[in-house]
């Protein structure tokens, strides 16, 4: 059996995918980063599980701001006494938002020291056990360790290790899966079902971590999970006047799961990394950055929904064209939505932030709409920065 039959066939399964799916599939898997070592294929972000403390509130925010739908649920309804969780669906994206039932364990020590966040991001794999033993080996933490979940629509296997501060991640294995989800949930519908506003996929998951330990923990995904360098911004690349940071941007070998981690730099004032680790309490994911192939849509459907954006100063926009060169979008509405542009030498991109999603000036969450760029927005930092430390000045907390 050839290597794309046997994928095909396994991947059919799970996902219902068609042959073309699976041909591109096959393609999306070569590997395209060459530092990057390939002992943990990776196929993708599974889903990220954020640990609130309200889901049921959570899921109304997500559904009507975001336009995610539920998919699946668990609970006392389903035999489960510690904790409640939903999962949303959009395209490729499921956010799982689980809320404690007592006061006690792990789920609201959590929320008590961070507040709400991501606590999970999962990787979807081939060979849970396998990913378990290839990291574990090389000196990554376990968190869970291979657990083979059954129930009348197959079998999942799931295991985990952890990350920076109290994050995991946990590897899904769901070939002989056909459920809705998991194992333990249940199919749920709702009657309150908003559009979708066009959100596709995973683009990156942001980590901020502490003084000097960005370079610990690229040396982390390095070594137990292959990942290589992609990109090294130092802090005269990412500073303003007042603050400053550095980052890398970590990737695997197909170029599906992408880690930028931040730590902060010295500047005259306290930069939004000491801020968000100061609020959140420790290290944590920043932001989740999904993508969308019309920003100009989806960010109109998010204002007109509630959410909150950065707006950069409009002086921005007078060299944009010269910097980035001809666009497809008319600059005006962009610079009325405040949706940023960069570009790199295979493209370009347009990206917009929210503010923070939470009281606490934690999380947030990028829009981001590649068309050919692989970069990061580097010709926007200094202007995005700016505008944080704008809010920051605002809440007090520059």
């Amino acid at each position: 059996m050839s290597a794309i039959t046997s994928l095909g066939f396994k991947y059919k399964i799970a996902n219902n995918l068609t042959l073309e799916e699976i041909i591109n599939m096959n393609n999306e898997l070569k590997k395209i980063v060459s530092e990057a070592e390939v002992f943990l294929p990776l196929l993708g972000t599974d889903y990220i599980e954020l640990y609130v403390g309200n889901a049921k509130q959570a899921v109304i925010y997500y559904k009507n701001c975001f336009g995610f739908q539920t998919i699946a649920y668990q609970g006392l309804e389903t035999g489960v006494k510690d904790r409640t969780s939903y999962v949303l669906q959009q395209g490729k994206i499921r956010l799982v938002l689980t809320s404690p039932m007592s006061p006690e364990g792990e789920i609201s020590e959590h929320i008590k020291q961070h507040g709400d966040g991501v606590k999970v991001i999962a990787l979807w794999v081939d060979d849970a056990t396998k990913s378990f033993e290839e990291t574990t080996q090389r000196g990554a933490k376990p968190y869970l360790k291979p657990t083979v979940e059954k129930d009348e629509f197959g079998e999942v296997v799931r295991s985990g290790i952890h990350t920076y501060g109290d994050t995991v991640h946990i590897f899904v294995e769901r070939k002989k899966y056909n459920g809705v989800f998991l194992p333990g949930f249940i199919s749920q519908t709702s009657a309150f079902n908003p559009d979708a506003i066009g959100l596709k996929h995973i683009d990156h998951l942001v980590a901020n971590v502490g003084w000097e330990e960005m370079d610990v923990w690229a040396g982390f995904y390095r070594k137990t999970m292959g990942f290589a360098n992609l990109i090294t911004f130092d802090d005269k690349d990412i500073s303003t006047h007042y603050t400053a940071l550095m980052s890398k941007v970590m990737s695997n070998g197909n170029g599906r799961v992408k880690f930028p981690i931040n730590e902060p730099a010295h500047g005259a004032k306290r930069s939004q990394i000491e801020e968000y680790i100061d609020f959140y309490g420790g290290a944590g994911c920043q932001h989740i950055a999904v993508a969308t192939d019309d920003i100009i849509e989806t960010v109109s459907e998010m204002m007109a929904r509630g959410v909150e954006f950065l707006h950069v100063p409009s002086d921005y926009y007078d060299s944009v064209l010269d910097r980035c060169g001809e666009i497809d979008e008319n600059i005006l509405i962009l610079k009325e939505l405040g949706i940023l542009v960069d570009r790199d030498e295979e493209g370009y991109l347009l990206q917009i932030f929210t503010k923070p999603v939470l009281d606490r000036p934690t999380m947030f969450f990028e829009i981001i709409q590649r068309k050919g760029a692989q970069s990061f927005g580097k010709g926007n930092f200094k202007a995005l920065f700016e505008s944080i430390e704008a809010e920051q000045a605002r809440r007090g907390t520059l």
